[in-house]
């Protein structure tokens, strides 16, 4: 059974920094694109970040493009957001994402988690 678990989201006043972690398990990681994603009420998800299976590509949205590093750690089934100079509009709740083989700018990947909310404070 695949689980993806979210962690690291909490308050934190514009300008301050978050990591985001995400544990995946029941899959064989390094076959599987990653991906962040977030979704604020009435609003559709949206991608945020993401990584290749191979973990040579590395994607951002243009909101978070400069401020946010997405990174994998094979060995630990991981993947982590770095969230820095946070922005109120940047509050929402962040989920994990699989994709098999990839793409990585889609929001049709295979496996979710089941959130972690960050807030920033103005």
């Amino acid at each position: 059974q695949v689980q993806l678990v979210e962690s690291g989201g909490g308050l934190v006043q514009t300008g301050g920094s978050l990591r985001l972690s995400c544990a995946a398990s029941g899959l064989t990681f390094s076959n599987f694109a990653m991906g962040w994603f977030r979704q604020t009420p009435g609003k559709e998800r949206e991608f945020v970040a993401g990584v290749s299976y191979s973990s040579q590509s590395f994607y951002y949205s243009d909101s978070v493009k400069g401020r946010f590093i997405i990174s994998r750690d094979n060995a630990k089934n991981s993947i982590y957001l770095q969230m820095d100079v946070l922005r109120p509009e940047d509050t929402a709740v962040y989920y994990c994402a699989a994709k098999f083989l990839g793409p990585v700018v889609t929001t049709s990947y295979d496996f979710w988690g089941r959130g972690t909310q960050v807030t920033v404070s103005s």
